[in-house]
């Protein structure tokens, strides 16, 4: 099968400084991925190279198998969708939407339905005739959105799309983008530092780091198994838990932390040379009684709660001396205050080690 995207020992600098150092991936038709990082990582510069605004240093780049070496940015059939819209604010709605087919040249009698299809698609008929000042932020993307998808493309490039959006409104065009990405088929590559975003809508995720792919895969996977210690702490929040490993049987090891709390992880290839352990917060559960069968069960003392939104992140001192933060569901049936004595709980796959 041939990759809608692929990155050969790619490179790109500018001036001394290094946006991405030789890397290399493909992605499938029809296939979305998020690239996720922090600001200056890379991420958007590989979009800048698939669009065509700038060129790499290095290595080659292909679009359904054709090389885009020396092709300039109207000759590839790519879709943009910016952070901030970029919207015509002279234009109607419908004028932002057939703005691309006009300029590539479709048949003018042509447009006005494709136009519709599309407003019907992003679920803005009957808006046509406005502004964009006319409309909401969510309305905007929308239209944006539209825009991109109105002459076909074959790749999709979104940077940053829901950013400049609040919350409440991030998560509800989330779900709507990904209907429509459903919906439509196209090969979309997504950018953002959201780690939410990327885990909602990537098929996969590329986690980078100073111009380098650090992991690559699952969403799930790439959350709950983490290859490096930038993953772990990038992904979400995690608890690390200092000590070694002090034995190993076959598939399981047994960890002893610096306070001498001892518990079985999957073993590891590297065996001794582990000192840390990475759990979840989420893995990490809370009972007032001894805890859930099969799980690593330590009795402990509530420090702190800190509600936040649909979870409780509660800070617990072991007897052992370590510290831990679990993530429980904020119910109202349900309440931890400073002092309580309690259980925590965590199953041993859960628990990752590091060197």
């Amino acid at each position: 099968m041939i990759s809608a995207v692929e990155f050969q020992s790619v490179g790109k600098s500018f001036g001394e400084t290094v946006a991405l150092d030789n890397i290399s991936f493909s992605v499938k038709p029809g296939e979305t991925i998020a690239l996720l990082g922090p600001s200056g990582c890379g991420k958007t510069t590989i979009l800048r190279l698939i669009a065509g605004f700038e060129r790499p240093d290095s290595g080659t780049i292909t679009i359904g198998g054709k090389s885009m070496a020396g092709l300039k940015p109207y000759e590839r059939n790519v879709g943009l969708l910016f952070q901030h819209y970029a919207l015509f604010p002279h234009m109607t709605v419908e004028q932002n939407i057939g703005y691309g087919l006009r300029h590539r040249g479709h048949a003018a009698r042509e447009i006005p339905a494709r136009v519709a299809e599309m407003l019907d698609l992003v679920r803005l008929t009957g808006f046509g005739h406005r502004r964009p000042n006319e409309l909401s932020g969510g309305q905007q993307q929308r239209v944006a959105l539209a825009r991109a998808l109105a002459t076909h493309p074959s790749l999709l490039l979104l940077d940053e799309p829901l950013s400049a959006l609040d919350a409440k409104l991030r998560h509800e065009l989330r779900t709507e983008l990904k209907d429509v990405l459903a919906a439509v088929g196209s090969t979309a590559i997504v950018v953002t530092h959201d780690q939410e975003e990327a885990m909602s809508l990537g098929e996969r995720i590329f986690v980078m780091s100073r111009g380098e792919i650090m992991q690559s895969g699952k969403p799930d996977d790439v959350y709950w198994r983490p290859k490096s210690r930038f993953v772990a702490d990038f992904m979400g929040r995690t608890n690390w838990i200092r000590g070694s490993v002090v034995a190993t049987d076959g598939s399981v090891s047994t960890f002893r932390s610096e306070f001498g709390w001892e518990f079985p992880v999957a073993a590891s290839r590297d065996g001794a040379a582990m000192k840390d352990v990475c759990v979840r917060p989420e893995s990490v559960e809370i009972s007032s009684g001894t805890g859930r069968a099969g799980a690593i069960g330590m009795a402990g003392r509530v420090e702190d709660v800190v509600t936040l939104g649909a979870f409780r992140h509660v800070s617990v001192e072991l007897s052992s001396g370590d510290r831990i933060i679990s993530a429980c569901a904020n119910r109202p049936d349900i309440s931890f205050e400073a002092g309580q004595e309690i259980t925590i709980s965590m199953p041993p796959q859960a628990c990752v080690l590091f060197a």
